[in-house]
């Protein structure tokens, strides 16, 4: 019965390899291409040492899978935010197809970032308080 449960963890994890691997080439722009490689590489890895660990049946292997699952889980989409917010900082252009910016009030204008003497200062529009019900 391992021997199945271990298969499968092993065929789904090399599909989500396949599939993160499609998702890199073929994706439009770097942000969609960071979200594949993030997520189905992610689960791809975690699906093939679960499937080593249930293979072995070995406490130091189990250990071991199981920690290297975590440690990834927790550090890959960590990095792949830093990356993708600092790729959006320097202004790496969005797919022509995308419909809404959400974080288009945090990009700079040069010339408003130069005018007030301070290099890099975030343009943040005015919000309008009003006290009318």
């Amino acid at each position: 019965m391992s021997e199945r449960i271990s298969a499968v963890l092993l065929v789904a994890g090399a599909s989500f390899m396949l599939l993160a691997g499609l998702g890199v080439h073929r994706l439009p722009d770097l942000f969609m291409r960071l979200q594949a490689a993030t997520k189905a590489s992610t689960l791809g890895v975690g699906c093939l040492l679960l499937g080593v660990a249930v293979h072995f049946q070995e406490l130091g292997v189990t250990t071991r899978a199981v920690l290297v699952v975590a440690f990834l889980f927790l550090t890959a989409p960590v990095g792949a935010h830093l990356i993708a917010r600092a790729a959006y900082a320097v202004g790496v252009p969005l797919w022509k197809g995308t419909i809404t910016d959400e974080l288009r009030h945090r990009r700079r204008a040069p010339e408003q970032a130069t005018a007030d003497g301070q290099e890099g200062a975030p343009i943040v529009p005015p919000t309008e308080k009003s006290d009318a019900p």
